[in-house]
């Protein structure tokens, strides 16, 4: 891959990191100075919790597309580390997802407390999104498992 190519997904890639983790540490602060009223506490904390957990294999899988990434610079990228970069990038968009399946109902109540259906909607954009990411992750390392060991089968007849 050409290294200007690689340079530009690797400031992608920060790019995407450096909004969610802006918006944790302002999420957070929030909560930490104006509690919630008391009569929507049961539904928006723990969306708030769950919110901020996705925040945790988001950032994983950023960081392994980026290792992903320093491998192909390395001409590495047919190698068990990209198998296993792959690997946790299908983890971390698994978890991702679980974590917003966790919260829906939650986040179905506080649509129907604010009458705005449309946030269900948002609400399930996340793990489809995810799941999208994952099941795409595993057939890539599938496929990429299966090149190096057919790689691995020609250096043995040759």
């Amino acid at each position: 891959m050409k290294r200007g190519l690689s340079l530009f997904l690797k400031t992608a890639l920060v790019c995407m990191a450096l909004p969610v983790l802006t918006g944790t540490v302002v999420m957070i602060s929030f909560l930490l100075r104006n509690p919630v009223n008391s009569d929507y506490a049961l539904m928006l904390y723990p969306i708030s919790i769950g919110a901020l957990l996705s925040v945790l294999p988001y950032l994983s899988a950023l960081y392994q597309s980026f290792r992903l990434l320093n491998y192909i610079d390395r001409d590495d990228a047919f190698s068990g580390l990209s198998v296993s970069a792959l690997q946790k990038i299908k983890l971390s968009a698994f978890l991702f997802s679980v974590l917003y399946i966790l919260i829906a109902p939650f986040v179905y109540i506080a649509a129907e407390v604010s009458d705005t259906p449309e946030l269900i909607i948002m609400g399930m954009v996340p793990i489809f999104a995810s799941l999208v990411i994952a099941v795409f992750a595993a057939v890539l390392q599938k496929l990429l498992h299966e090149i190096i060991n057919i790689e691995s089968e020609n250096e043995l007849t040759v």
